[in-house]
């Protein structure tokens, strides 16, 4: 399902967003960074947790950090991240190509304002080689996803 599923997701919402596939593998922020030769920030992971009795997604920059203090305080209770076994169960996507998009199960989605600093971000699309282009806030209303922030602060480099 995955690709495919994330296929038809655009197909049906944005037909004017293209999937990005490439030979290599972009399953780490590192590795989705150097492939499409943009800052790790620049990469928007999907990460899935388990809250209470609730799966959900959060998506933030690459380069972020969670930060277990603010999650409890968005959420009033304690994050676990799930398994790769359960990921794949929840979303039809491996590890490293987890996104928002085409998911098998209908989850929450949340996206962290760390994306905010970035006018288009990379998160993959449902394979660990493949990815698409996209405003942060067009993302966010593709998905329904609420904006909350749960990362930890990330220092740039000053000019």
């Amino acid at each position: 399902m995955s690709l495919a599923s994330v296929r038809a997701f655009f197909a049906a919402k944005a037909p004017d967003i293209a999937i990005i596939e490439l030979p290599s593998s972009t399953a780490t922020v590192a590795l989705a960074a150097e492939a499409h030769g943009v800052a790790a920030g620049k990469i928007a992971k999907t990460l899935a947790f388990r809250i209470a009795e609730r799966d959900v997604l959060i998506v933030a920059r690459g380069d972020a950090r969670i930060d277990n203090r603010k999650m409890k305080e968005c959420f009033g209770a304690k994050a676990r991240m799930l398994d790769a076994q359960t990921v794949v169960e929840l979303t039809s996507h491996p590890v490293g190509g987890v996104c928002p998009f085409g998911l098998a199960t209908p989850l929450s989605v949340y996206c962290d304002r760390s994306l905010l600093a970035f006018d288009e971000v990379l998160p993959a699309a449902g394979a660990t080689h493949s990815a698409v282009r996209i405003a942060p806030q067009r993302m966010a209303e593709l998905v329904d996803a609420e904006w909350i922030d749960v990362c930890q602060e990330v220092e740039t480099e000053p000019c």
